[in-house]
């Protein structure tokens, strides 16, 4: 990753950097938050002299708010500090399902659904007053539902254009489950940004003695969907890549889904190799942990799964199991969403810590860089594998 004490110091930012951390972002939003204060506070920025960057320097960013509930379930957005002519980022997980709110006197766990408007709550409650709106929902609201195979809902589409017309210009997400949902604001801007140099990294930290050679490693794909982020990280490790298809029963729909019959595999040999699996998100893991079984089946070595979100929910007990009887190495999942204690304390996990990459993509929309370099991680790869052979 390039110098942040070095970067972004010959330009004038955009406005006052304002970063606003809801509820269900709180943590990673002070870690974003610590890595640019020390950023700033380091740089000898070319125009420091300048009125405008009175406020550059400041021992926070962070914008405090609030979405307080009435008895009856209702809620509301609360700005408690000035933001007039700010660049906001405000951060949301609509993924934390560990925030409650009393409704009625009854206990209720907050939803994607109730993260989102409390988004938007805040988002009115900023009033048209910032100088620019951005916001980074690193799991994009309703992402799963992308088109329509019935008469169906495009929520998606609908939440983006909902967020574009309150006056938010920039969205930042990780791993769209498919960015063409961006064609529904195609004037505004959307970028959905690939972890895999957090991922390698990981991979190393799971296990030392990692090996990149294209005899030893293959990257697999638990489904068709998500071919394209096996083959890129494939192609920037050199190596081999597999995918699985599922057939699935198209006469039958379980939990919102046809039914999975059998996972078909296509690729390279993988016996006797270390696989990794990268997908967008473990919900229940029933199909990454059969597509692991599978690879087993076939004479794997260790299996590594690389998951940009890890949302488990059906709970932990059958990657216990998993994990017990040797089917896979390795979970990797990064910490841009809810991360549960539990989670944390397996012995077979590694998180992936995204919060110093998020600081600098703020820190550089805040001074109207460019992004290429951050949204193309080659050379950072490149040199972190150059050391590794060293």
């Amino acid at each position: 990753m390039q110098s942040a004490e070095s970067s972004n110091k010959d330009s004038i930012p955009v406005g006052s950097l304002g970063i606003v951390a809801l509820d269900s972002c709180r943590q990673l939003g002070e870690k974003i938050d610590k890595y640019i204060v020390k950023w700033r506070s380091d740089r000898e920025h070319k125009h420091s002299s300048s009125p405008e960057l009175e406020e550059y320097c400041r021992d926070t960013y962070l914008i405090r708010t609030s979405s307080p509930r009435f008895g009856s379930g209702e809620g509301k957005g609360i700005v408690h500090d000035s933001v007039r002519g700010a660049d906001l980022y405000l951060l949301v997980d609509v993924c934390n399902y560990n925030i409650t709110y009393t409704m009625n006197g009854i206990v209720n766990y907050m939803s994607p659904d109730d993260h989102f408007e409390d988004l938007k709550r805040v988002i009115a409650a900023i009033g048209g007053k910032a100088r620019r709106i951005n916001v980074i929902m690193p799991f994009l609201y309703e992402s799963r539902q992308n088109k329509p195979h019935e008469r169906e809902s495009l929520d998606c589409a609908i939440a983006l254009q909902e967020l574009v017309s309150m006056g938010v210009e920039n969205i930042i997400t990780f791993d769209a489950h498919d960015p063409r949902v961006q064609n529904a604001i195609p004037i505004h801007g959307f970028e959905s940004v690939q972890p895999v140099y957090q991922f390698i990294k990981g991979l190393y930290k799971a296990a030392s003695d990692f090996d990149i050679s294209s005899d030893k490693l293959i990257i697999v794909s638990p489904d068709e969907n998500g071919a394209h982020r096996a083959i890129y990280m494939a192609n920037v490790l050199g190596v081999d890549m597999g995918m699985f298809y599922k057939r699935r029963d198209y006469s039958a729909i379980v939990n919102g889904a046809h039914p999975v019959v059998a996972h078909e595999f296509l690729g390279a040999e993988v016996a006797g190799k270390d696989v990794v699996i990268v997908d967008d998100m473990i919900s229940s893991g029933d199909s990454v942990l059969e597509v692991a079984a599978e690879l087993k089946r076939r004479k794997a070595n260790r299996i590594f799964i690389c998951s940009t979100f890890g949302l488990f929910t059906n709970g932990l007990e059958k990657f216990d199991d998993a994990y017990d009887k040797g089917i896979f190495h390795s979970l990797l999942t990064t910490n841009l969403v809810y991360q549960t204690p539990e989670l944390l304390s397996r012995p077979y996990y590694t998180g992936c810590d995204l919060s110093k990459f998020l600081a600098l993509i703020i820190d550089t929309l805040n001074h109207d860089g460019s992004m290429s370099e951050l949204l193309n991680p080659m050379d950072r790869i490149n040199k972190f594998l150059a050391k590794r052979r060293k």
